[in-house]
């Protein structure tokens, strides 16, 4: 007869959590796994088991569960999921890490099992083991002794020693499709008598993002919502967790997608004055994205996943903002400032006349766009560029002119990263907002630098202070967003 320790509390009735409640106990059982389950049981069929065994795969994909079952099915034994037989010994490769670990195993294995068959070590986190441990474990599953089967887990696959991994029969798991997911819970949902919508479920399985574990943790959660009569609705969900409604979500990415700066503001304006936080609308917005690809919204992924604290606020805001072709500063200039002037009189001299009143009129933030700098090559006179520099054509483009003068001279590149700039067709016009930016610029081999890669444009550069140019609308609406914090030039601090 089968030797089997009684779990503590054996005996005592105690409430289970629903992700330990539905736990399998049976290959038939389990859920979204059907491909490994089905060898796995051909096998005890043919009576072809191997020494070892790799399960690889995400969190709460029934890594663990399938190992406990096969575990007991080798043995005959009846598996429930408090016991613990003495031939089935589970190891936490995470807190055992040593080889000291490793060799007491070896030096157990070979004895032989007390009740069943096969004695079967189960090591979760295997991937966890140092490199002296892993060799050591090595020697045991090149020459394996007969009553041994080890069943090995991982989260993370590529840690695994290949040394390892090749003397093993490799199990991949899966994370469950949605409709595998939203089927389950359903079952559980009316076995537990939990009265819930479609779309709540809905909401449960997509925070879940396939994980039995996590999903059947987050229904246990919101089960108490649920009084046996009133029925848990998508809108009572997304309050009791916080998350932005689903609709909401889409709108932003719409008002993304058509570029509508004023409309993206309103909404996050909205969710942020709710308590939202913008960690969880970043990581809503990411979710939303991958399920459902679209790209006209896919350059958001560049920038949403670094939407964590210090200044969230902002730097969800940059994100919405950042790729908008219509609002989007290039990088060197905080404020870019584009014109065209060619109707009025334009001042060619160094300082322009003081009564002069510059028109507020087609000045627009946007980017430049004019086409790519020319092919044709001018050489560097100071150090030498990484890249052959091209000079900036009569159709002038900031980008690339910056990036010209970097490859030569950095302490230029710097002050021209601090100015705001305006084209007029024939004449580029630098603001600097410090004297001592101006006097870097202003030096003769400075300009002379400069003008290399200007192409034929002339260069005008102004007196700190000179002209108030238009507000920057992206520091606007972060500053309305916020509470009226000011703009502040130079480099960001995030």
């Amino acid at each position: 007869m089968a030797q089997r320790n009684n779990a503590p509390g054996a005996g005592v009735a105690q409430p289970k959590v629903l992700y330990r409640k539905y736990r399998p106990t049976k290959l038939e059982d389990v859920v979204g796994q059907e491909q490994i389950t089905s060898v796995l049981g051909n096998s005890l069929k043919q009576g072809k088991v191997a020494h070892a065994y790799l399960f690889i795969g995400p969190r709460g994909t029934g890594k663990t569960s399938v190992a406990r079952i096969f575990a007991h099915a080798v043995n005959g034994f009846d598996y429930q999921v408090e016991d613990s037989y003495l031939d089935i010994i589970e190891i936490d490769a995470a807190s055992n890490t040593g080889v000291d670990n490793i060799r007491e195993l070896r030096e157990k294995a070979i004895i032989a099992p007390t009740a069943g068959k096969y004695k079967v070590y189960i090591i979760d986190e295997v991937h966890m083991l140092t490199k002296s441990a892993s060799n050591a474990l090595l020697k045991t599953l090149e020459e394996p002794p007969e009553h041994v089967i080890f069943i090995m887990a991982t989260t993370d696959a590529y840690k695994v020693p290949i040394t390892i991994s090749s003397r093993t029969q490799v199990h991949t798991f899966k994370l469950a499709n949605p409709e595998t997911m939203q089927a389950h819970l359903r079952k559980i949902s009316d076995n537990e008598c939990i009265r819930i919508s479609d779309d709540a479920l809905g909401i449960v399985v997509r925070r879940g993002g396939g994980s039995f574990r996590d999903s059947l943790s987050l229904l246990d959660q919101i089960a108490s919502l649920s009084d046996g009569k009133n029925e848990i609705t998508a809108e009572a969900l997304n309050q009791a967790l916080g998350l932005p409604e689903e609709q909401a979500i889409s709108d932003i990415l719409a008002a993304y997608a058509a570029q509508d700066i004023n409309k993206i503001h309103q909404l996050l304006q909205n969710l942020i004055n709710t308590g939202i936080r913008p960690e969880t609308i970043a990581s809503e917005l990411i979710s939303t994205i991958v399920a459902v690809p679209n790209p006209a919204v896919l350059p958001l992924l560049a920038h949403l996943p670094e939407v964590q604290p210090p200044f969230p606020e902002a730097k969800l805001l940059l994100a919405l903002l950042a790729n908008n072709s219509a609002h989007t500063a290039p990088r060197g200039a905080n404020t870019v400032i584009t014109s065209n002037l060619a109707s009025m009189p334009i001042a060619t001299s160094e300082s322009p006349a003081k009564n002069e009143e510059p028109s507020s009129q087609g000045l627009a933030i946007k980017p430049s766009e004019t086409p790519p700098m020319t092919s044709e090559k001018q050489s560097a006179p100071t150090k030498p560029a990484k890249t052959a520099p091209k000079p900036v054509s009569q159709n002038f483009d900031w980008n690339g002119f910056i990036e010209a003068v970097h490859q030569v001279n950095d302490a230029v590149y710097n002050q021209l990263l601090k100015v705001n700039y305006e084209y007029d067709g024939a004449t580029i016009h630098l603001y600097p907002d410090k004297k001592f930016t101006k006097s870097i610029l202003d030096k003769p081999g400075n300009r002379q630098i400069m003008a290399q890669y200007l192409g034929g444009v002339a260069l005008v550069i102004h007196e700190p202070g000179e002209r108030v140019l238009p507000e920057d609308g992206q520091i606007s609406q972060i500053s309305a967003i916020m509470g009226g914090v000011q703009e502040v030039k130079g480099d960001l601090p995030f």
